[in-house]
């Protein structure tokens, strides 16, 4: 077993398809195919199960897929750990990010980490806070930006960014609309509210604020981005329990942001593996988080 071969099936794992695998990892499809079809060969068992429109994972392959990751972020940190002996900080920096983290501009950050290291690689996931749990643990993701974070047997280390309440958020004219004034829990029964989807940590804080409020609501409109959320909320089709930051965004520009009765905190957390096992790349990346110009 190579490690040419891992990176060929994690290609093909994580595309669900071998021709976008081939061309991300600029190999021709036979070529990536026979590949694939010798690791299943050694291994004695299919790893995908293979139709005209859809290519997944058997079970075998699901297995796989956990150590195949960890042995290849293994040996991208050893590769790492050697340039960066000799001085050179180079190969592949895996950041994953929450879409609605707070304390850190994700763009200015990696802008000044290429101006410092040109020769690093970056690759940038944006995903729900347990998707990127997942993807710090086992080594897909050097390190991420995550929101709400208490996992209760996490190994790694957790770095504050930014601590906010939750405020609601409403078109002008809605019943809640009363700016300087605080709302109940209970002034929200009945209400519609609009929200991300389950995973992501604005929804994961939301969904933690009315449980601790022992109130319940009904979100009627689900998306999975920020412009959605307040577009939907301007044109008057909903309520948003959201971070204090939204209602600062350009887009909410209109809205009311609402004061609640023992807001519920919502935090901004950098999630990193165990101190051994960070790579250059992100020790690096945490130099300039620390910075204060970038927070």
């Amino acid at each position: 077993m190579e490690l040419r071969q891992l990176e060929h099936f994690v290609a093909v794992a994580e595309e669900q398809h071998f021709t976008r695998a081939a061309e991300r990892l600029a190999v021709s499809q036979s070529g990536l195919s026979a590949s694939v079809r010798a690791l299943e060969h050694e291994l004695r068992t299919p790893l995908f199960s293979r139709t005209t429109r859809t290519v997944r994972l058997t079970e075998a392959g699901a297995a796989l897929l956990v150590e195949a990751e960890r042995t290849l972020a293994g040996a991208r940190a050893a590769r790492d750990a050697v340039d960066a002996v000799r001085g050179l900080l180079r190969g592949t920096l895996t950041l994953g990010v929450e879409q609605c983290v707070a304390g850190v501009s994700t763009a200015r950050l990696l802008a000044a980490f290429h101006r410092e290291h040109p020769h690093m690689e970056i690759r940038l996931r944006q995903e729900g806070t347990s998707s990127l749990l997942e993807g710090v643990a086992g080594g897909r993701l050097d390190l991420a930006f995550a929101a709400t974070v208490h996992p209760p047997e996490w190994r790694g280390e957790l770095v504050p960014l930014a601590r906010e309440p939750m405020v609601l958020l409403c078109a002008p004219g809605h019943g809640l609309a009363r700016e300087g004034a605080r709302v109940a829990w209970g002034e929200l029964r009945g209400e519609s509210f609009i929200d991300f989807h389950p995973d992501w940590g604005p929804r994961r804080a939301a969904d933690g604020a009315f449980a601790s409020a022992e109130a319940r609501r009904t979100v009627a409109l689900e998306v999975s981005d920020v412009h959605s959320l307040l577009e939907l909320v301007h044109e008057g089709l909903g309520i948003a329990v959201v971070p204090q930051h939204f209602a600062r965004k350009p887009e909410a520009r209109g809205l009311v942001a609402v004061e609640l009765d023992g807001a519920h905190v919502y935090e901004s957390v950098v999630v990193l593996p165990p101190a051994q096992a960070m790579s250059p790349g992100a020790k690096a990346l945490m130099k300039l988080v620390r910075e204060a110009p970038l927070r």
